[in-house]
């Protein structure tokens, strides 16, 4: 979510049915669901065994970013009418590829796309810093995500506290305008300094003031920690270093700085909903081989000694419930080579119960910056990849205007080839696992299903059952056709169906069936 900051970094590294609609996407019967060999609902886990193919639980998600106009709003100044119908579009985009999950930009620099009682509006949704937009657009966001069944993480970025140097030119009761001590001045940009225990208070008063009041999914941090190394000389933080270093070297007295706030969000987010998720995206390398002989096998900046993020010491405690690396780069790239960087963070994630998502280059295809972007099978190739590590629970793409380009049409190439069926959510390791009861009262009228709506579920998944064998649906997704959010079904053609309730994690409850018999 850097635009043309992966690209400085490479060059560094050398340098119903409404709710089926939304579920499952055009052409969702083109792909029969393969016959199975069970005969009976108890023997299914002992004779299925999962197709990797069509995988039961996946994340897919995509980025949606407001800094610069960049994905939503187009620009400044729209209508509130615009602003809704843009948005519905950038999500339609993402359910047409059988996508679950945004992650929406909602602070990008100490701003707020929110009524927030802390930091002034956004400039980019009037073109004025602080000015009231005259609505709020977060329950909005988070409504329209929800009906689709997809799943609304808040992003926020924790440091950025400006565009620019100019402190005095800031909205009137900017937190830097208040504290001018909290800020430091760099590259041409003012930022928060991470070194300061009131910094990390602000910044988790924050968040949670956003986890209170709205009902968001997750709360997500992108890869901006200490500012990327640039032409502003030094981060001037030696006041604070003098004060809070306590004897340790600068590095990592700034890890610790990080860790700090991380450890402090993912308690107080916690605190107030549990179920509320709480992941980092940190840039793709976390430390070269050439300076840790655990790190991995690249040649490119080292998150952990340029930017203080230190990614590993967050899995080892616990302090995410999962991470997100932008692994930008394309198979056989020799300085950070996808292939090298997927199987090392596996190994990370592996026996901690912290999830491992993938941030992918959707922006970069088509480009010319490198050789592999300009074929249409690099990216999918990497999805193809990733199923040899059972650790990787999914992908994340940046970013959403790509939805609508559709870049040398991978996204609906990925559509019919990695996401043929749609994917309930990763279940959190640390998480409770009751599921709601089963749906009940089951109807058929002609080809319409419908049920009684059950206490606790947000959506419901329908499997259709094939004419010979099992559906093995407790293993994966092969007879997966629908993830509905409302009590009713379409279903495509006569047969026998399996409904499930699922909660807000998407915990899956038994099945209750039902005989389609066109009338």
């Amino acid at each position: 979510m850097r635009p043309g900051r992966p690209l400085l970094a490479a060059a560094a590294l050398a340098v119903l049915t409404t709710g089926t609609a939304y579920a499952f996407g055009p052409g969702s019967h083109a792909n029969p669901a393969p016959k199975g060999s069970a005969t009976t609902a108890a023997t299914v886990r002992e004779s299925c065994t999962a197709d990797v193919r069509f995988p039961k639980r996946q994340l897919r998600g995509v980025w949606i970013a407001t800094v610069h106009n960049l994905d939503w709003p187009s620009r400044t100044g729209l209508s509130i009418d615009r602003q809704k119908a843009e948005y519905a579009t950038l999500l339609d985009a993402a359910v047409k590829r059988r996508l679950n999950a945004v992650f929406v930009q909602v602070r990008p620099a100490s701003d707020a796309i929110y009524r927030s009682p802390y930091e002034p509006w956004s400039m980019y949704l009037t073109g004025t810093a602080g000015k009231d937009p005259g609505w709020d657009p977060l329950p909005f966001l988070i409504d329209e995500a929800h009906k689709r069944g997809l799943e609304f993480h808040a992003w926020f970025n924790p440091y950025r506290a400006g565009y620019d140097t100019k402190v005095k030119q800031l909205p009137p009761g900017h937190p830097a305008r208040q504290h001018p001590d909290w800020v430091v001045k760099y590259d041409g940009k003012l930022y928060y300094n991470p070194g300061l225990p009131a910094v990390r208070d602000h910044v988790v008063k924050v968040i949670t003031d956003v986890v209170r009041r709205y009902d968001v999914d997750g709360v997500h941090f992108d890869d901006y920690f200490y500012p990327y190394p640039g032409g502003g000389g030094k981060f001037d933080d030696a006041a604070a270093f003098t004060k809070y270093g306590n004897g340790r070297k600068l590095g990592d007295w700034r890890r610790a700085n990080v860790n700090q706030l991380v450890a402090q969000v993912d308690k107080a987010v916690h605190d107030i909903k549990r179920y509320v998720k709480f992941g980092i995206s940190p840039f793709g390398i976390w430390r070269n081989k050439s300076d840790d002989p655990t790190g991995s096998k690249t040649a490119g900046m080292s998150a952990y000694d340029s930017i203080y993020a230190d990614a590993r010491a967050w899995i080892k405690a616990g302090t995410v419930d999962y991470v997100m690396p932008q692994l930008y780069w394309p198979r056989g790239f020799k300085a950070a080579d996808y292939k090298a960087l997927v199987p090392w963070w596996a190994d990370e994630v592996k026996g901690t119960g912290v999830d491992l998502y993938i941030g992918q280059a959707l922006y970069r295809v088509g480009t010319k910056d490198d050789k592999a972007w300009t074929k249409p099978g690099e990216l999918p190739a990497h999805l193809t990849f990733n199923r040899s590590y059972e650790q990787v629970d999914g992908d994340v793409y940046f970013s959403g205007k790509q939805l609508l380009t559709n870049p040398l049409g991978v996204m609906d190439r990925l559509a019919r080839n990695q996401y043929p069926r749609p994917a309930l959510l990763p279940l959190l390791k640390n998480r409770d696992h009751n599921a709601p009861a089963k749906p009940a009262a089951t109807r058929s009228t002609g080809m319409t299903i419908s049920w009684k709506p059950i206490q606790g579920a947000r959506s419901y998944a329908v499997y259709q059952v094939p004419k010979k064998g099992s559906t093995c649906q407790p293993v994966d997704a092969r007879s997966l056709v629908a993830v509905v959010t409302s009590p009713a079904y379409t279903a495509p053609a006569p047969g026998t169906y399996l409904i499930t309730s699922l909660d807000r994690l998407q915990n899956e409850s038994k099945p209750a069936t039902i005989k389609v018999i066109p009338v």
